[in-house]
């Protein structure tokens, strides 16, 4: 069992335009309770970022953190996909 027990959710960053938090939609998929369909959910997250990297459509990872502000409580570890389309 590892260590580190913080939720890891990968993402798109559909907003940067706060100082330090970026907004990031986070799509999965969950089965209706009666009808059994598959359907697509998109959840928002507030993130921290502390150098102000990340640009809107951004594909990155986010981890659980402490709580930084009333609704921000997750932080940016890693750009894995720039909106352009080059990998870092």
């Amino acid at each position: 069992m590892s260590s580190d027990r913080r939720k890891r959710l990968v993402g798109t960053v559909t907003s940067d335009k706060m100082n330090k938090t970026v907004v990031v939609a986070v799509e999965s998929t969950k089965r209706h309770p009666l009808y059994g369909k598959v359907i697509r959910v998109m959840k928002k997250y507030k993130a921290h970022d502390e150098e102000n990297e990340c640009r809107e459509g951004d594909r990155v990872r986010i981890v659980e953190s402490r709580p930084m502000s009333r609704e921000k409580r997750w932080a940016v570890v890693k750009i894995l996909e720039r909106a352009g389309g080059e990998v870092e």
